[in-house]
């Protein structure tokens, strides 16, 4: 039973990550960065940046994620940075 009523949630949410991802991807490409979507986990997206794109990608990350589809209720997404992935958390 547990399992029938967290599937929809999660299967919504993988979709989700899914159309971020190539937001993402597009907006970096089509702003001509060095910036580059390395990684998915769960309901994170990895970014390599140089540290003069930082900034600029962290904008893009947000924009993308927060605006990849219109719900009810808005999506929120939290941002982080650092030199390495244990930096960042």
């Amino acid at each position: 039973e547990r399992m029938a009523r967290n599937t929809p949630i999660q299967g919504t949410a993988a979709d989700v990550i899914k159309l971020a991802m190539v937001r993402v991807w597009k907006r970096l490409r089509d702003e001509k960065m060095e910036s580059r979507l390395i990684l998915t986990v769960h309901d994170e997206l990895i970014v390599e940046a140089p540290q003069a794109e930082a900034e600029k990608a962290a904008q893009i990350l947000r924009e993308e994620m927060e605006g990849c589809v219109q719900y009810a209720v808005p999506l929120s997404t939290d941002v982080h940075a650092g030199k390495n992935w244990l930096e960042a958390h």
